[in-house]
């Protein structure tokens, strides 16, 4: 799902197998919240699925990688984004 400021936090349903069409896919159980930061500071976004699966941050249409910027970790089922050093373009 995608807030305000185009960053979004998406699912791979890559693991699911095409032989179990019962098999459900996840679904968003926490979306994305607006944040507010200053300048020069760090924001973290958090989103939950309702079933673990790997999930790929973005902003806008861009994929983010980890770097000294962008921390990404997940844990089962919640994922989390944090933004250091925020800047005007991030807004």
């Amino acid at each position: 799902k995608k807030n305000k400021l185009g960053f979004s936090c998406r699912f791979s349903d890559d693991h699911l197998s095409p032989l179990h069409p019962s098999a459900l896919p996840p679904l968003f159980k926490e979306e994305l919240r607006n944040k507010e930061a200053e300048e020069g500071g760090e924001v973290t976004l958090h989103c939950e699925l309702t079933k673990a699966a790997p999930v790929e941050w973005r902003k806008d249409q861009r994929i983010l990688k980890a770097s000294d910027k962008y921390k990404m970790r997940q844990e089962g089922t919640k994922a989390e984004l944090v933004i250091h050093e925020i800047a005007e373009e991030d807004a």
